[in-house]
């Protein structure tokens, strides 16, 4: 079954965050991606730009509404996915365990709702 892990963290602490924290983490990052390719788990996956990049979009009453940025104020922002092939949801949330994100954020596992036509 194929699960998204998407990553929630906190942009502001990341931008104030020492160089070398964040090289850390970057390879921690790598090491993770490829204990995922390795194992034949990882479908897919990429970081996310800043949430001041996003363009929200609702209709509303026929009107197609667009906004700069986020639709949500939080306190953690959605900073990067993978796609996974897991067992069950017991293997795709160890697999969000030993996310480097996980230990200064947020994992959310989502099993995907295959589409069937």
């Amino acid at each position: 079954m194929r699960y998204m892990l998407l990553i929630y963290g906190n942009e502001a602490g990341m931008a104030a965050a020492p160089a070398d924290a964040v090289t850390q983490m970057s390879s921690a990052y790598v090491s993770y991606t490829e204990a995922l390719k390795k194992s034949g788990a990882w479908l897919a996956g990429d970081r996310l730009k800043p949430t001041q990049s996003a363009t929200s979009v609702r209709i509303t009453d026929g009107k197609t509404n667009v906004l700069d940025g986020p639709y949500a104020d939080t306190k953690e922002q959605l900073a990067g996915f993978y796609m996974i092939e897991a067992e069950d949801v017991d293997a795709a949330i160890a697999w969000a365990a030993r996310c480097p994100g996980a230990s200064t954020g947020t994992v959310e596992v989502r099993p995907i709702w295959e589409l069937t036509m």
